[in-house]
């Protein structure tokens, strides 16, 4: 393997895939996380990629066609790099997709790297250290940790720009300690990062509406696919709420534990997963209770609780797309006290169709009070429309809250 050529990343998390780039690095990898955002790329996407293929591959295969003809790249010295998280989702597939759109394209000596656990990708040349992978579950727990306190404290600052400073500062110096004994501080370094955020002074004389986001994973959390829904939400006055990257981590893990249960698979795979997600619940619950320790900022539910959120909705054996964890996410907000929920969505994707806006009549029928709205992202969806949905999602959410 060449670890001498440069690595490009498709964005879709700012904080948690600069960190995940500071674990790269540190195994020796040459690495830029890619944060285009321009109408290009979605021209790019469509030359190279079926119409009738999901938006998040056409603007990931955009993303990277577009970088590599910028000329700023030495296109016989650069590797892509793909998440594939296995299962019936056209995401899986977007590595051949990519492939196919890189020969159209005449870029031929252009690699193709996969990070995945399920061994899907048989020309694959990226690996990483036994550490690294340590690293790598470290950088979206402090993501996840990150993302949400921020996003806390961004909503009530009372000086433009101070959530944003302290975000950057940690950002960077968690990057650097990647490797050392410090990085894996874990507990220590979350009381550090909380009660630095709390240090802000917040402008706390109106309360703001929470909105939960929920939807396609791309779709919630990239800016590029959803039309920087997050920044949209607190312009407009609200306080943007998003699940965290490891509750999707876990959601995957769990497909071999309900296969088990479920279709009765056996192997010894069913017993390391059991493992992991118990390694993993139990590193969750430790940021969740360093949360509880201070009262300004709300934690997150564990997993072990988002799991329990579908009876009587839908089964575990529901795993296309974001299968059971959608709803569990919707319905997790609202027992939270979180009412007004956007639901980001690319058009034509059936499975986040059926899981997302085929039950929220049912949510609504058990829940009244849920204020929920289905946005729909695709390369002809105008921006104004999107905006004007969620607009009157909030004016509704104003009203109700006013009725109280």
């Amino acid at each position: 393997m060449n670890k001498n050529c440069k690595v490009l990343i498709p964005m879709m998390m700012d904080i948690h895939f600069d960190l995940i780039a500071g674990v790269l690095k540190n195994e020796g990898y040459d690495v830029e996380v890619l944060k285009t955002d321009h109408r290009g790329i979605v021209e790019e996407g469509l030359k190279s990629v079926h119409n009738d293929m999901c938006y998040p591959a056409l603007l990931v295969i955009g993303q990277f066609i577009d970088a590599l003809k910028s000329g700023k790249y030495d296109t016989n010295n650069v590797a892509l790099l793909l998440t594939q998280t296995g299962g019936g989702c056209r995401a899986s597939n977007y590595i051949h997709l990519l492939r196919k759109a890189l020969e159209k394209n005449n870029f031929h000596n252009v690699k193709v790297w996969s990070l995945n656990f399920e061994g899907l990708d048989k020309k694959n040349e990226f690996s990483l250290s036994f550490s690294g992978y340590f690293n790598l579950f470290y950088s979206i727990l402090y993501g996840d940790l990150l993302m949400s306190i921020y996003h806390q404290s961004v909503a009530h600052e009372k000086n433009p720009g101070d959530s944003k400073g302290i975000l950057t500062y940690w950002k960077d110096k968690l990057i650097s300690e990647i490797g050392k004994k410090t990085f894996k501080k874990l507990k220590e370094n979350y009381k550090k990062i909380i009660e630095h955020f709390l240090t802000i002074p917040k402008n706390l004389s109106k309360k703001k509406i929470r909105v939960g986001i929920v939807g396609e994973i791309y779709m919630k959390y990239s800016p590029l696919g959803n039309n920087h829904l997050t920044e949209y939400l607190e312009k407009e006055g609200a306080e943007a709420v998003n699940t965290g990257l490891l509750d999707f981590l876990l959601f995957n893990l769990y497909d071999t534990i309900f296969d088990r249960k479920i279709y009765g698979r056996k192997g010894i795979k069913y017993y390391v997963v059991k493992y992991i997600v118990r390694y993993i619940e139990k590193k969750q619950k430790e940021m969740i209770d360093v949360i509880k320790q201070y009262k300004a900022f709300i934690p997150p539910s564990p997993f072990t609780k988002v799991i329990e959120m579908t009876k009587g909705y839908l089964g575990h054996g529901v795993k296309m797309g974001e299968g059971w964890l959608l709803t569990a996410e919707m319905l997790e907000f609202i027992e939270m006290g979180i009412k007004n929920i956007v639901c980001a969505q690319p058009f034509g994707c059936l499975p986040n169709h059926i899981i997302a806006k085929g039950m929220i009549r049912k949510i609504k029928d058990n829940h009244p009070e849920a204020n929920i709205v289905a946005v729909d992202y695709d390369p002809g969806a105008s921006s104004v429309n999107q905006e004007n949905r969620i607009r009157l999602m909030l004016e509704n959410a104003r009203m109700m809250a006013n009725e109280y």
